[in-house]
């Protein structure tokens, strides 16, 4: 079936987007790149906003406490294809932190910090497999993969140019500094 044009019908320009709107897609961009709620996001950035002057690159400040989030280092890790799935295998209660339980998707990990499988969680149908597939994963410097015993540890912090960020977070610090 074909659609006649109407008269009225006349072709929209395509406006630039103005400063805000720039800054809103950024800001969009890394919040769901990490998949987090606005109210998580607008407090990781208020946190920051806050030590602003304390820290040297504020940016890599953000970028740090976003990627030291469990489920994120889950994903990182390779134990998930995906950082939705990380999120929910966390908040089921799959992984220790340290030997302790932890289902706290947005849990801070720190330098040292061991993550493993828990023993009763180990033999569900999404692990099985998981050791292969981890032979072949590379996880980021600041990561350090057993895929044998499947468990990782935090070796390092993570860095501005490791995540491959593909967002401007001078324009998100902007936008909540209205």
């Amino acid at each position: 079936m074909t659609r006649l044009a109407r008269p009225q019908e006349q072709k929209r320009r395509a406006t630039p987007l103005s400063e805000y709107g720039k800054e809103l897609r950024e800001k969009q961009k890394l919040k769901n790149w990490y998949n987090l709620r606005e109210a998580q996001f607008r407090n990781y950035v208020r946190e920051v906003l806050k030590k602003r002057m304390k820290v040297e690159d504020p940016a890599a400040l953000l970028v740090k406490k976003l990627e030291n989030r469990l489920d994120n280092v889950i994903f990182r890790l390779g134990f998930a294809k995906t950082r939705i799935q990380a999120r929910q295998l966390v908040n089921h209660g799959h992984f220790l932190v340290n030997g302790e339980k932890v289902n706290i998707p947005s849990y801070q990990i720190r330098k040292g910090d061991k993550i493993t499988i828990s023993p009763t969680k180990i033999q569900k149908k999404i692990f099985q497999g998981l050791s292969s597939t981890l032979k072949k994963h590379q996880p980021p410097s600041w990561l350090e993969l057993n895929s044998e015993k499947l468990e990782g540890k935090v070796v390092g912090e993570p860095s501005l140019t490791e995540a491959f960020l593909p967002i401007e977070i001078p324009a998100i610090f902007e936008f909540y500094s209205r």
